[in-house]
């Protein structure tokens, strides 16, 4: 029984990482189906609330790493207050339509739109915009850190503690 729900927790682990390719699945949740598959079927006392207290943090920096990143670089490569609040709605709405490419393609459209439309030249707009496709990029390199922080933890309490 413990090797099933092992292989499971591994699946759910790469499941997660898949989340980065297809918004679609919710790699927070995917991850702590995991963690919480080892705490209820194989040992509810190993993993501590430190660990616990740990993961709830790092699963909200996780699900927000996106929204900060794009706003983040879109205000650094000139977008205005409009332009970072487009890309973040950009990311959420992205993340269910035309996935995977939509994460990319609807918050790097509406920068420009919500640039353009505020008497910005094309130069200034196509800027900002440019900025959501950096943002998105570091905010997927954060994801996969902060995804193989919190299973690189779970592997060190169950195997090193206790």
């Amino acid at each position: 029984m413990d090797l099933l729900v092992w292989i499971v927790i591994i699946l759910l682990f790469i499941a997660s990482f898949a989340s980065l390719i297809f918004p679609i699945i919710p790699g927070p949740l995917v991850i702590w189906g995991g963690f919480l598959a080892y705490q209820f079927l194989i040992d509810g006392e190993r993993l501590s609330l430190v660990f616990w207290l740990a993961m709830i943090v790092l699963t909200i920096l996780l699900i927000v790493s996106d929204i900060i990143a794009n706003s983040y670089f879109v205000k650094k490569y000139g977008g205005s207050k409009w332009g970072e609040r487009a890309a973040a709605v950009g990311v959420i709405i992205g993340s269910f339509i035309i996935p995977p490419f939509g994460i990319i393609i609807i918050p790097f459209t509406t920068v420009l739109i919500v640039e353009l439309l505020q008497k910005k030249s094309a130069e200034e707009a196509g800027k900002a915009a440019v900025g959501s496709l950096f943002g998105f990029l570091s905010g997927s390199l954060a994801k996969i850190i902060i995804q193989l922080f919190m299973i690189i933890w779970f592997i060190i309490e169950v195997w090193l503690f206790h």
